[in-house]
């Protein structure tokens, strides 16, 4: 796995293959989101939130970062490469697919050390995406969930309250909906992808922050 820092603090995403829709008009977007791959459609929705770019766009990637990196802190931009045998023991950890072995993240520094971690997901929920952040602290467990964009009708959307339920949690055999997370009534899709999402991230948080103490609890907890 090679990692590349980068000092920009909210430089969207590397293009990746697929990001030439971004000069569509946005209904023409959202109308293609489903024959997407994960990766470009991942590519295209930070790309959409670095410029604000619909009413459904709830927050910018950029006002995202300051909620995870308060004043003071250092923000550093990495690119990481996942090896093949890598992204199998991300799907082992998530029990999820890990489409894209190129993830990118952002780690905050200050003078005391790591602060922590936030990484960006973009997902189809039902025919359309959602994208939300989650930020891991320095032990590998999460801070909290901020959902940035979501594409489906708005009675689907996460509550606050839902989300607020992740805080804290780390990987585990319980961060599964109808176990340690509650379900959204009438909204299963929604409860499911973006719990799944949540997973995936902190999977791949292991994988990369092995020395985490998170990532060692993950390994004993999760897995075939």
């Amino acid at each position: 796995m090679d990692v590349e820092p980068s000092s920009n603090r909210h430089q969207p995403v590397q293009p990746r293959p697929g990001l030439y829709i971004l000069a569509l008009r946005l209904s023409r977007i959202l109308r293609a989101a489903r024959r997407l791959s994960p990766a470009a459609l991942a590519a295209a929705g930070l790309a959409l939130l670095a410029h604000g770019a619909d009413a459904r766009v709830l927050l910018t990637q950029k006002a995202a970062l300051e909620l995870a990196f308060p004043s003071g802190v250092q923000v550093e931009r990495r690119t990481a490469y996942l090896s093949e045998a890598q992204a199998r023991q991300a799907e082992r950890l998530a029990r999820a697919k890990i489409s894209s072995r190129v993830w990118t993240y952002y780690v905050g520094k200050s003078s005391h050390g790591m602060t922590g971690y936030a990484y960006f997901e973009t997902h189809t929920v039902r025919t359309m995406p959602e994208t939300f952040m989650a930020v891991v602290d320095a032990r590998g467990a999460l801070r909290f969930v901020e959902l940035l964009a979501f594409y489906e009708p708005p009675d689907y959307a996460p509550p606050r309250r839902w989300l607020a339920q992740f805080h804290n949690r780390p990987l585990s055999e319980d961060l599964f909906v109808r176990r340690a997370i509650r379900n959204i009534a009438g909204a299963s899709l929604t409860s499911t992808t973006l719990t799944e999402g949540i997973r995936r991230i902190l999977a791949i948080h292991a994988v990369l922050h092995p020395s985490s103490e998170a990532g060692g609890v993950t390994n004993k907890k999760v897995g075939k």
